[in-house]
């Protein structure tokens, strides 16, 4: 689906699933232990489902507080459409672009009486995105007199079960959790052309509840910077460390009891100019017996490209402790 700002940030959800280990090429070197392997392919599987999901419930809450000037501080409220407008620095006129669509399968309300200022996001079930269905509810509470648009702003989200069905294999999650997302910075997206720089922090925890009766807690810590360079520029950032690693956005305990921490070892970049799509970076996740290196914004032979009128490609490393490899380049 082209042009649809948010929808975009959800990254390939065939990483390291089963499909994908079938277009391996195989490193037959060594001895592997197929329970391993399809062990490792579910657990980044999963990982990569649940960290998209996260990102996309946080556009879903920075489109919320938009939506209203209430929330938002804006003097008038431009969504109603589904677009937006970025002020063209230098000139009168708005430069009118699509940064994003309404929230397509939810219903969303507004409370703006009370201490805390309550917005209610309602998700019906529809299969608007083409890709999933999400059912359940998150809350967006900002304290009286905050405005999205006001430096330090902070806006705290639950999460309460939210049930998510991915449309090509029938795999289902149940969302559950908080986390805080801070405009460290200040400003609306509207406004980036003349702000040149709009910052968000994310923190939080997830419980996951997955298909095979397991249920897990996940955390996360990414910044997501906002920059105007022939359009929005998205560079997003993991922010934890662990005394060893500083860029970890994702960590926790996989389905199968076994811990893991997901890197931004290079920062994930997704442009406007290029249809909004991810042009590139670098993920690498760490299990107990696996780490996979997943690299974007390559051409069908690995190799970096600029915005291509076809696929970008992505190349996938995975190595087990035993050193055995898989190596696949594959669309996305």
């Amino acid at each position: 689906m082209k042009a649809v700002f948010f929808g975009r940030m959800a990254l390939v959800i065939c990483l390291l699933s089963g499909i994908c280990l079938y277009s391996c090429k195989k490193d037959t070197s060594s001895n592997g232990n197929d329970t391993t392997q399809t062990d490792a392919a579910t657990s980044g599987d999963d990982e990569q489902q649940v960290s998209d999901e996260s990102d996309i419930i946080t556009n879903d809450v920075n489109t919320a507080l938009s939506g209203s000037a209430d929330f938002s501080g804006a003097s008038t409220t431009t969504i109603g459409s589904g677009q937006t407008t970025v002020n063209s620095t230098g000139a009168s006129a708005e430069l009118s672009i699509n940064v994003h669509q309404l929230i397509c399968d939810a219903s969303v309300s507004y409370d703006t009486v009370g201490s805390d200022r309550v917005v209610t996001i309602t998700y019906d079930g529809t299969n608007c995105w083409g890709n999933r269905k999400r059912e359940g509810v998150i809350t967006i509470s900002m304290t009286l007199g905050q405005r999205w648009k006001d430096a330090g702003a902070i806006a705290v989200v639950t999460i309460t079960n939210l049930k998510i069905t991915r449309l090509r294999d029938g795999k289902v999650i149940v969302l559950n959790g908080s986390k805080n997302i801070t405009n460290e910075t200040g400003g609306l997206l509207k406004d980036l052309s003349s702000l040149h720089t709009i910052i968000h922090s994310i923190s939080g925890n997830l419980k996951i509840d997955f298909s095979n009766n397991t249920s897990r807690t996940w955390n996360v810590s990414k910044q997501r910077t906002f920059t105007y360079d022939n359009g929005i520029v998205i560079t997003t950032i993991g922010t934890h460390s662990d005394g060893t690693d500083s860029d970890i956005a994702d960590w926790g305990t996989n389905r199968f009891g076994n811990s893991f921490t997901s890197r931004i070892s290079a920062p994930i970049v997704i442009r406007q100019d290029c249809d909004f799509r991810l042009t590139g970076g670098q993920h690498t996740v760490v299990t107990d017996n696996a780490t996979a290196v997943i690299t974007y914004g390559l051409d069908a032979g690995g190799e970096p490209t600029t915005c291509p009128a076809g696929d970008y490609y992505f190349k996938l490393v995975w190595t087990g402790k035993n050193g055995k490899t898989y190596t696949i380049i594959w669309p996305y």
